[in-house]
């Protein structure tokens, strides 16, 4: 006698914003949903323009709308994500990948309709976005690497002017935006042609000597190679000149972050950067950082000032966004992404992504390879077993996460050095190699050392 099955109850999902609406952003219009509870037309299109955005922002307040939801489309989201967090709504941005469209939903209305049903049902995380200071900080040192690319094209063109011309500049010292290939390059732009008068202009801390500056610099001058390096080298003074200009902003921008934290109670540590490092801000970053954030982050080994205060304004003072390194690391893209079914993993890849965070730390990770540190040790031995393109993602990992415990838990970070990190490392190998010896029913023993021959 077979049971008679029972109906299975179904369960409703529950709403957890009951008062939601999603906007599918474009460039020339945008589509605004909401639920069919708030309004008899439910959605509705917009132009683009600042009355009709404030015409979208009127509708939502008259459908009682508390949340916002949009997929960061370009820059074009920029605008009314403004105007809707001032008028007071909460709004999120989602990552396109976390709303990926069903069958059949191939419509500005239904991609609305559909962003608004997942977010009315708390289906989609909002991205990480900074705000207040933090995010004018962004917005500086986003437009002062964009002034640092415009001036490296310039570069090329003025090493592609000495070229033709047969001056070797830029292949006898290592920058010709330095202190030497800049004065050489205005003389020439002014009409010097001398050898050795320009040979003259080498900075003494130049490693090429005056002799080979002098070779360098008999060359095959034309009027119309001159012209090339004449309007590349202004070009380039122009953006230089910019990025000044950016740089007394940001300085401004860190006085006032300075002035709404309170004096840090340990002092400053001695800097381990003798030098100014390339496209540094012309003003001391780490002792406004170090005033600002209660620890010095460039004390740990590949994260120059530049690269610190970048992190910073991508991320924020706190890193509170994220509950722990794990998740720091997981969106930064630096950690696993593990595919798992039936037990079995598929893959652990890391997940590709823009992170422009990622991809400094990455830069760090290189760099630091080469350094007699624990890091560096860190990155060599991996470098040796998997290969250096996952060595520098590894290390990339690590220094995130010494990144997150300065700047969440105020850790100091002390390098052991890479003597001691082999060292712990050596220990651990031969922990593992006794244990598996003790499982396998033997002992390990040292090999007795050989007797000194006299």
């Amino acid at each position: 006698m077979t049971r008679k099955s029972q109906p299975r109850r179904s369960q409703k999902l529950a709403p957890v914003h009951a008062h939601a609406a999603a906007i599918d952003i474009g460039a020339t219009i945008h589509v605004a949903a909401v639920s069919p509870r708030c309004d008899p037309e439910p959605v509705r299109t917009f132009g683009t323009f600042t009355a009709d955005l404030h015409r979208l922002a009127d509708w939502f307040a008259q459908c009682g709308i508390e949340t916002v939801a949009m997929e960061s489309t370009g820059v074009y989201w920029i605008p009314i994500f403004e105007i809707l967090e001032q008028r007071g709504f909460e709004v999120i941005l989602v990552n396109a990948r976390e709303a990926k469209q069903v069958p059949g939903r191939k419509s500005d209305v239904s991609d609305a309709e559909w962003l608004q049903r997942l977010h009315e049902y708390g289906l989609l995380r909002a991205s990480f976005r900074p705000t207040g200071e933090i995010a004018t900080l962004r917005s500086y040192l986003r437009q002062r690497e964009r002034l640092l690319d415009a001036a490296a094209v310039h570069i090329q063109h003025m090493q592609k002017a000495l070229t033709e011309m047969n001056l070797q500049l830029h292949h006898v010292v290592a920058d010709v935006t330095g202190a030497t290939g800049l004065r050489i390059i205005r003389a020439l732009v002014a009409g010097e042609r001398d050898p050795d008068k320009l040979a003259t202009l080498r900075d003494p801390h130049c490693k090429a000597s005056a002799e080979i500056i002098r070779a360098a610099l008999v060359g095959n001058d034309r009027e119309e190679h001159v012209f090339a390096l004449a309007q590349a080298l202004e070009l380039y003074e122009v953006y230089q000149a910019k990025v000044a200009v950016c740089d007394k902003r940001i300085a401004v921008v860190l006085e006032r972050m300075k002035d709404a934290h309170s004096t840090p109670s340990a002092a400053l540590p001695q800097p381990r950067y003798k030098r100014p490092q390339a496209n540094e801000p012309g003003f001391p970053v780490r002792e406004a950082l170090h005033a600002i954030l209660g620890v010095d982050l460039t004390q740990i080994h590949g994260v120059g000032p530049y690269l610190a205060l970048k992190v910073v304004s991508e991320c924020g003072t706190d890193l509170s966004a994220w509950p722990s390194a794990k998740h720091f690391t997981s969106w930064l893209s630096l950690a696993p992404h593990n595919k798992i079914s039936g037990g079995k993993v598929l893959s652990s890849r890391t997940r590709r992504s823009g992170s422009r965070v990622a991809a400094l730390l990455r830069l760090a990770a290189t760099a630091v390879g080469r350094t007699q540190t624990a890091l560096g040790a860190f990155y060599r031995r991996l470098a040796s077993r998997i290969g250096k393109a996952k060595a520098v993602t590894a290390t990339a990992r690590k220094i995130a996460v010494l990144l997150y415990n300065a700047l969440r838990h105020h850790m100091d970070y002390a390098d052991p050095g890479a003597s001691s990190y082999e060292e712990r490392y050596r220990q651990r190998v031969l922990s593992n190699i006794r244990h598996r010896a003790k499982s396998l029913g033997y002992v390990l023993q040292p090999a007795p050392t050989a007797a000194a021959v006299s």
